[in-house]
This record gives C-alpha cells, sequence and structure tokens, in this order.
C-alpha cells in the first residue's frame, strides 16, 4: 500500500516539477519540447532509482498523463511524449544493469553518474526518433537533441544538488540507515 501510495506521490510531483521548471526557465527554452535546464529529467530518474523500474517508470507516465490533461494535450503525439519520457530513465537503467552485471547504487557517484549520463543520451534520442518518425515538426534544429541533452544533464544536476542539500539539511541520510 505504500508503494502505491509512493508511486501515485512521484506521479503528481513530476508534472508539478515540469510545470515550475517551464515558469523558472522559460528564458532558457529551444523549443517547447527542448530547454537548457530540465529539472524533471532528476524526477524522471530518481523515479526509476528508487521506485523501481515499473512502479518508477509508472509514476513517470502517470506524471505525463497528468501532463497533458494540464496542457489539454490529448493527441496521439502527447501520448508518444509520455512514452518516450518514461522509458528514457528504464532504458538507461536496463543498459546499465545490462553492461555491469549489477544494479546502480545509489550510494555510488560513479554509478549515478554513469546511469544520468545514459539516460540523457537515451531520453534525447528516444524522443528525436519519435519525433522524426511521428511529428517531424518538432524538429527544429539538427543540434537540437544535444541541446536536450545538455538541459537533461543540467537539470539532473540541479535536481541532484537540491536532493544533496536537502538530505544534508535535514539529516534525512542519518535517518534512512
Amino acid at each position: 500500500m505504500f508503494e502505491l501510495f509512493l508511486t501515485l506521490l512521484s506521479a503528481f510531483i513530476y508534472p508539478l516539477v515540469h510545470l515550475a521548471n517551464a515558469w523558472a526557465f522559460s528564458a532558457l527554452e529551444i523549443t517547447p519540447h527542448v530547454g537548457l535546464i530540465y529539472v524533471p529529467a532528476f524526477i524522471r530518474l530518481l523515479n526509476v532509482l528508487v521506485l523501481g523500474k515499473l512502479r518508477g517508470t509508472l509514476a513517470t507516465a502517470l506524471g505525463g498523463i497528468f501532463l497533458m490533461t494540464a496542457y489539454s494535450d490529448h493527441s496521439v503525439v502527447g501520448f508518444l511524449n509520455v512514452l518516450c519520457s518514461a522509458s528514457g530513465p528504464l532504458l538507461a537503467v536496463v543498459v546499465f544493469r545490462f553492461y555491469t552485471g549489477r544494479e546502480v547504487s545509489l550510494l555510488s557517484l560513479k554509478d549515478i553518474g554513469i546511469v544520468t549520463l545514459g539516460y540523457c543520451i537515451a531520453n534525447a534520442i528516444i524522443h528525436h526518433l519519435a519525433w522524426t518518425l511521428f511529428d517531424p515538426h518538432q524538429l527544429v534544429a539538427p543540434q537540437q537533441v544535444l541541446w536536450m541533452m545538455l538541459g537533461d544533464f543540467n537539470g539532473a544536476l540541479i535536481g541532484a544538488y537540491c536532493l544533496k542539500w536537502t538530505t544534508t539539511r535535514f539529516n534525512i541520510g542519518r535517518s534512512i540507515r
């Protein structure tokens, strides 16, 4: 029951962070779907790392559907974007497991760094492949995929630093151990 609560809570947090990010960093947007700072990238990855592959992916997908409702976007491309957003972190974690033969250690900065970089690359490629096939007008410039990778990475770093600050400030790490 607690896992269901955390999944739903994460599903609500993701669109809230997305809307806050759109407001705070609108000046750094390349296109409506690509920005130089995208903090929800961190939430997507955190969902999968903390909640697990199934629940984390579900939380991001549900959050994406809530976001579609907020934007009144009920198109096929909207659902495709949700699928791309939810599959990027999952793919990164699965590929990490495949190549290392083990799960990501949340206590290893190296593991987190590798899976974050993998997620940023996977997410941008998945989105751009989907846009190429189903919605080419989303493609503004060839280097847009690199901007998305950078925006996701910057957002993931900001999210990680905020998490680190929060856990340090409120001594959360000690209470979890």
